[in-house]
């Protein structure tokens, strides 16, 4: 089956979930399905699904990994003590454990083809990973709290993890309770990621963008709680993964 036809079924699948569904035409263009396939797994419940669509899903997501560059964490030079920087897409980072940027649901994005982190993750990852997710939060049977973490399989990642963290949310002005949260969600993970035997891990710019906390401040905080626990740990390989320019060089200044 090529990638078109699994494409093909998987969209027919979960369109055939919904009544609503029923009048949306599949486009021709390729980039256009793809999105479509996307916005449909975005929105989908948390409900169990075929496991013909799992495999196929699986074979396309697996695919698609062939089709793009991956970087292997053990590839990356240090900047500092086990302590790295680098830009790019988590997605296609092969490491121990990659970091999400959650919400409280912890289920991921529902806003269809939305370009944070958490739909991008939940998206390449496969259904599974959100149906896994619910299964957590049901037996927890509360939202999570701002500076716990999660951590889940990864799916159809490169990764061998995802860790799942809430950060604070900035309104108004910066507290020394917002500061103190943000490094509850570095620690968390970092603790979770060696109680799993994890070796190396990848952080995003936690609570910054939509949570609105201020970058360079956000980083300094990651730099600081890293270097702290790396005194007494046996990870090998911390990396700050950052996307937009400017984070690169906050990083950069507090790093060298």
């Amino acid at each position: 089956m090529t990638q078109n036809e699994r494409l093909d079924f998987l969209i027919n699948h979960l369109i055939s979930e919904d009544n609503r569904y029923s009048n949306i035409v599949i486009p021709k263009d390729s980039e256009e399905k793809f999105n479509l396939f996307r916005s449909l797994v975005n929105v989908r419940e948390p409900k169990q699904i075929s496991n013909e669509f799992i495999k196929l899903q699986d074979d396309y997501l697996q695919e698609r990994l062939t089709e793009i560059n991956i970087t292997d964490a053990y590839d990356l030079q240090a900047i500092s003590n086990k302590l790295y920087l680098w830009q790019g897409d988590i997605t296609t980072l092969k490491c121990g454990a990659i970091v999400n940027a959650a919400n409280s649901a912890m289920l991921g994005c529902f806003v269809p083809c939305h370009k944070c982190i958490d739909n991008a993750i939940h998206t390449f990852s496969g259904v599974q990973l959100r149906l896994e997710c619910n299964r957590i939060m049901k037996l927890q049977g509360h939202k999570e709290q701002t500076g716990a973490a999660k951590i889940t399989k990864s799916y159809n990642l490169p990764c061998d993890y995802i860790l799942h963290t809430v950060g604070p949310i900035v309104y108004g002005h910066l507290t020394d309770e917002h500061r103190k949260l943000l490094a509850s969600c570095y620690r968390s993970c970092l603790e979770l990621a060696e109680s799993n035997g994890v070796k190396s891990i990848a952080f995003c710019c936690i609570s910054t963008g939509e949570f609105h906390f201020p970058n360079d401040i956000a980083a300094q905080i990651a730099v600081e709680t890293a270097k702290d626990y790396l005194k007494h740990s046996e990870l090998e390989r911390v990396i700050f993964n950052v996307f937009k320019d400017t984070d690169k060089k906050i990083y950069e200044k507090l790093l060298r």
